[in-house]
């Protein structure tokens, strides 16, 4: 899928922010289990990241990111703690962003990235809550700090669509920007 202009989408940096700064009982894995990354959003975008609670948007930030070859970096702006994330097609057109661990950050994290309408997305944590009891057991191992550890695409996609299945006023809206050089 090779989406130019203006209109491309832009959200998959928010959900590795939203992840990283909203929820702690985000789903994670020890190295990233998603590969064969493609720049989706094109070579550079800049957005507009808001945190959402209770269907209201708060603490506005902008940041710029740039394809690398295999990810996604900073480029500047807001958003200094979302260093590195790509972006993997998933069900219903809907992405899964994945984090790059960083120097001192250990673990990759995963979102969900939903196309409300053109340039406009909902940014929301893969978290186990989302789950049954079941697919909890299932899928995710409590190592350390992590209350969700997974090793497997399989796991991932598991707890994705249970998060898909969620309809949540919390998370991230993430607004792509005009592209500006």
């Amino acid at each position: 899928m090779n989406m130019v202009g203006p209109k491309r989408l832009s959200l998959q940096a928010g959900a590795f922010a939203l992840c990283a700064l909203l929820l702690a009982a985000c789903v994670d894995s020890s190295d990233p289990i998603l590969t064969d990354a493609q720049s989706v959003f094109g070579p550079k975008f800049q957005l507009q990241f808001f945190s959402l609670r209770k269907g209201v948007a708060y603490d506005p930030e902008r940041a710029t990111y740039v394809w690398n070859g295999t990810h996604y970096i900073h480029a500047g702006g807001g958003m200094d703690d979302v260093r590195a994330f790509s972006v993997h097609p998933f069900e219903g057109g809907d992405y899964i962003v994945q984090s790059v661990p960083g120097e001192r950050e250990r673990t990759t994290e995963y979102a969900l990235l939903h196309k409300l309408t053109e340039g406009v997305y909902l940014l929301t944590p893969v978290d186990e809550d989302d789950a049954d009891n079941a697919t909890r057991a299932a899928n995710c191992r409590k190592v350390g700090q992590s209350s969700c550890r997974i090793e497997t695409q399989a796991q991932l996609f598991a707890l994705a669509r249970a998060t898909a299945a969620r309809r949540k006023d919390t998370g991230g809206l993430v607004i792509r920007l005009p592209d500006h050089d």
